[in-house]
C-alpha cells in the first residue's frame, strides 16, 4: 500500500460506504454502475478494477476523492475495457495513464477539478469518446490527436491555461459544443471565439483549407453506423431484433425496479436505525456536554480565584523585590565608591611610600639613636618607664596567652572534649596569676632583666611606626570590605539576582589582590624594624646601665609628625586641614617648599601637581577649604595668626598625643549586614576566615581547617586570614 494511502487513512464513515457500494456491485442482478465516489481515496481499490472486469461493468465513479494516480500498481487498463463512463472530476490527478487510448469503448470522459498539466496523446485512439471535460485542470495546449476524436460531440477546456486550439480540430466534424475562455485565447482571435463553437469551426476550416459542413450532417452516419454493427451481431432483420432488444429492456428495466424499490426499504431501515443511534448519540453528547460545561465552570471559578491570589501574591513579591534590589543597588553603590576610594588612597601611599621611608629613616638617624646623653641618663624616669614596659608587656603577653588558650581549646575540643577542662583551668589560673602579680615585683624584675626591657620597646616601636600603623589600618578597611561584599553576594544568590555579579566579583578581586599586596608590606615593614633594632643593639654601648629604658621613654616622648612640623613652621589651620582630609602623608612635602595659606590662595591644582599632590579631587578640595578659612579670617581678624608667627613657639604638651586613627567607613544598612555573620559550613558561629586569592569571608576558625576549596567559589585556598571582629 503506497505511503500516500497510508497517510491518507480514510474515516470510518467514507469506509464503510466503501464496504456497502463494492458488496451492492458484486450482488445478483446488479446493474452496470460501480460508484465508489466520496470515499476517501487515495488510489482506486485492486478490487474495483477486478470487479470491473469480472461482472462488465460500463460505468465507473470515482468522483470526489484524493486520487493522484488513476492506476494503481499491478493493475492495468485493461480491467477496464467494458467501461463507456468515467467520471473522475473533483480529485488531485497531476496526470492521466499513457495507455488511456486502450479504453476502446469509454465515451463520456469527466477529468474536471483536478490537477493535469497535459493530455496524453493516447487519447486521439479513443474513437468512440463522445464527451471530454476537462474543465478547471492546469492544461497550457491540447495534443494534436485530439483531431483523431471523430465521435467527439461536446468538449469543455475552460478554466485552463489554454491559450491556443491545435489546427487538427478542425477534423473533428461532430463537435456540437465547444467551452473555453474566450478572452485569454489567442489562436483563434477572442472575437471568433466568443461568437460559439461554429465560428471557430468555420475558423479552423479555413486555416486549414477544409469546407465547414455543420456537425448535423456527420451524426446521423455515426448512429446509422453504430445501428449496422448491431445489425451484423443479429441473424434476423432489424424489426425482428428491435422488437427482442425492447422485450428484454423492458424486463431488465422492471427487474431493476424491483431491485430499486428493495434497495429503497433496506435504505429507508438502516436510516432509521442510523437516526435512532444518532439520536441516543447526540443524547450522551448532550449529557455529557452539560457535565463538560458544570465542571468547566466549576474549574474556571476556581482558576480565576487562584489567579487572582497568584497575582495579588506576584506583586507582593514584586514590590518587594524591587525595594530589595534598590537597596542592594544603593549598597553596591556604597561600597563601590569606599572601594575606589580605598584604591586610591593605595596609589597615593605607593607614591608616597618613598618619601615617608625616607623621612622616617631621616629621623631615626637625627635623633641618635645610638647614643645616649648623661642628661638623659640622669632625667631617666625609671618606675614610670618600668610601669610603662610592664602594661606594654602584660598587654602583649596577655593577648598572646588569650590566643594560646583559645588555639588549645579549639583542638582539645576536637580530640578530647572532656579531658581538657583540667589543662585549660590550669592555663585560665596561670592567666589570672600574671594578671593578679604584684606591680612593684613585675617592674623591679623589668629593670634588673634587660630582655624584657627590649621586648618592651620593640613592642612600644611597632605601635608608634606611622607606616605600620597606616597598613593595619588599611587591612582592617579591607577585611570589613571584602565582608560585606560576601555577605553582599549571599543575598544576591538567595534573591537569584546575577544582573550585576560580575561587578562584585571584579571588586572582590581587586580588594583580595590589594590585600595580599598590604600584607606584603607589613611584612616587610616588620622586618625594617626589626633590621633596625638588632642595628641599635649592635652599636650599643656595653657596659650601658638602662640603655633599653632610656630608648623606650626616648620613643614614649617623641612628638606626632604633625606636631614636629607645627614647630618647625607650619601653620597650624594648614595642619589641622591636610589631616581632616586625610591627606596627613603630604605634611613632609608641605612643610619642605614651606607652602603657606596665603601661598596656597594663589595656587592652581596644577601647582599642587607639580610639588607631588597628584588626586584631582584633593587638589580642589584643599584650594576650596583653603579660600573658606581665608574668607572668615578677613571677616575675623583674630583667627588669623600674626605674620611671622610660629607655632614652635608654644608650649609643647607634656604627654605626646598619638596620630588621629584614620576615619573609617560607614557600615552598610541594617537591613543588608547582620549582627553576626554566620558561617556558610556550620551555620552556627560567625564567619572569621578570610579566604585567598578569592577574598570571600564566609567561614568561622574551626570549619576552615579541613578546606581545601572556597564554599562559595570552589577556588583553592592559598591563604587564610584570622579576622578578629572588635566589639
Amino acid at each position: 500500500m503506497p505511503l500516500f494511502f497510508r497517510k491518507r487513512k480514510p474515516s470510518e464513515e467514507a469506509r464503510k460506504r466503501l464496504e456497502y457500494q463494492m458488496c451492492l456491485a458484486k450482488e445478483a442482478g446488479a446493474d452496470d454502475i460501480l460508484d465508489i465516489s466520496k470515499c476517501e481515496l487515495s488510489e482506486i481499490p485492486f478490487g474495483a478494477f477486478a470487479t470491473c472486469k469480472v461482472l462488465q461493468k460500463k460505468v465507473l465513479i470515482v468522483h470526489t476523492n484524493h486520487l493522484t494516480s488513476l492506476l494503481p500498481k499491478s493493475c492495468s487498463l485493461l480491467s477496464l475495457a467494458t467501461i463507456k463512463v468515467l467520471d473522475l472530476h473533483n480529485n488531485q490527478l497531476a496526470a492521466l495513464p499513457e495507455d488511456i487510448g486502450q479504453l476502446g469503448a469509454l465515451q463520456v470522459l469527466n477529468v474536471e477539478r483536478n490537477q493535469l498539466t497535459y493530455l496524453p496523446r493516447s487519447i486521439g485512439n479513443l474513437i468512440q469518446l463522445q464527451t471530454l471535460n476537462v474543465k478547471d485542470n492546469k492544461l497550457k495546449e491540447l495534443p494534436d490527436t485530439v483531431g483523431e476524436l471523430r465521435s467527439l460531440r461536446t468538449l469543455d477546456i475552460s478554466e485552463n491555461e489554454i491559450q491556443r486550439l491545435p489546427q487538427m480540430l478542425a477534423h473533428v466534424r461532430t463537435l456540437e459544443t465547444l467551452s473555453l475562455d474566450a478572452s485569454s485565447m489567442i489562436h483563434p482571435p477572442p472575437e471568433v471565439c466568443g461568437a460559439g463553437t461554429t465560428a471557430i469551426q468555420q475558423f479552423l476550416c479555413k486555416e486549414s483549407g477544409l469546407e465547414y459542413y455543420p456537425p448535423s450532417q456527420y451524426l446521423l452516419p455515426v448512429l446509422e453506423q453504430d445501428g449496422a454493427e448491431n445489425s451484423r451481431d443479429s441473424p434476423d432483420g432489424p424489426p425482428d431484433r428491435f422488437s427482442r432488444e425492447e422485450v428484454k429492456w423492458q424486463n431488465r428495466f422492471s427487474d431493476y425496479e424491483k431491485r430499486k424499490e428493495q434497495k429503497m426499504l433496506e435504505k429507508l431501515e438502516f436510516e432509521r436505525r442510523l437516526d435512532l443511534g444518532q439520536r441516543e448519540h447526540a443524547q450522551l453528547l448532550q449529557q455529557s456536554s452539560c457535565q463538560k460545561d458544570e465542571i468547566l465552570q466549576t474549574v474556571k471559578e476556581e482558576q480565576s480565584r487562584l489567579e487572582q491570589g497568584l497575582s495579588e501574591r506576584q506583586r507582593y513579591l514584586d514590590a518587594e523585590r524591587q525595594r530589595l534590589q534598590e537597596q542592594l543597588k544603593q549598597t553596591e553603590q556604597s561600597i563601590a565608591n569606599r572601594i575606589q576610594k580605598l584604591l586610591q588612597e593605595n596609589q597615593r601611599q605607593k607614591k608616597s611610600a618613598e618619601i615617608l621611608k625616607s623621612l622616617e629613616n631621616e629621623r631615626i638617624r637625627m635623633e641618635q639613636l645610638m647614643s645616649i646623653t648623661q642628661e638623659e641618663t640622669e632625667n631617666l624616669r625609671q618606675r614610670e618607664i618600668a610601669a610603662a614596659m610592664q602594661q606594654m608587656l602584660t598587654e602583649s603577653c596577655k593577648n598572646r596567652l588569650i590566643q594560646m588558650a583559645y588555639e588549645s581549646q579549639r583542638q582539645s575540643l576536637v580530640q578530647q572534649a572532656c579531658s581538657s577542662m583540667a589543662e585549660m583551668d590550669e592555663r585560665f589560673q596561670q592567666i589570672l596569676s600574671w594578671q593578679q602579680m604584684d606591680q612593684n615585683k613585675a617592674i623591679s624584675q623589668i629593670l634588673q632583666e634587660s630582655a624584657m626591657q627590649k621586648a618592651a620597646f620593640e613592642a612600644l616601636q611597632v605601635k608608634k611606626d606611622l607606616m605600620h600603623r597606616q597598613i593595619r589600618n588599611q587591612i582592617r578597611l579591607i577585611e570589613t570590605e571584602l565582608l560585606q561584599l560576601t555577605q553582599l553576594e549571599l543575598k544576591r544568590k538567595s534573591l537569584d539576582t546575577e544582573a550585576l555579579q560580575e561587578v562584585v566579583s571584579g571588586q572582590r578581586r581587586a580588594l583580595s589582590s590589594l590585600l595580599q599586596q598590604l600584607l606584603k608590606e607589613k611584612k616587610q615593614r616588620e622586618e625594617e624594624l626589626r633590621e633596625i633594632l638588632t642595628e641599635l643593639e649592635a652599636k650599643s654601648e656595653t657596659k650601658q646601665e638602662n640603655y633599653w629604658l632610656i630608648q623606650y621613654q626616648r620613643l614614649l616622648n617623641q612628638k606626632p609628625l604633625s606636631l614636629k612640623l607645627q614647630e618647625e613652621g607650619m601653620e597650624r589651620q594648614l595642619v589641622a586641614l591636610l589631616v581632616q582630609l586625610s591627606a596627613e602623608h603630604y605634611l613632609p612635602i608641605f612643610a619642605h617648599h614651606r607652602i603657606s595659606l596665603d601661598m596656597l590662595s594663589r595656587m592652581s591644582p596644577g601647582d599642587l601637581a607639580k610639588i607631588g599632590v597628584s588626586e584631582a579631587g584633593l587638589q580642589h578640595e584643599i584650594l576650596q577649604r583653603v579660600q573658606e578659612l581665608l574668607a572668615k579670617a578677613r571677616i575675623q581678624p583674630e583667627l588669623e595668626p600674626p605674620k611671622g608667627e610660629v607655632l614652635g613657639s608654644l608650649e609643647s604638651p607634656t604627654h605626646p598625643q598619638e596620630p588621629p586613627e584614620p576615619v573609617r567607613p560607614s557600615a552598610p544598612p541594617a537591613e543588608l549586614q547582620p549582627q553576626a555573620p554566620e558561617c556558610v559550613v556550620c551555620l552556627e558561629r560567625e564567619a572569621q576566615m578570610v579566604f585567598l586569592t578569592c577574598g570571600h569571608v564566609c567561614c568561622c576558625q574551626q570549619c576552615c581547617q579541613p578546606l581545601r576549596t572556597c564554599p562559595l567559589c570552589r577556588q583553592e585556598i592559598a591563604q587564610r586570614l584570622r579576622i578578629y571582629h572588635s566589639s
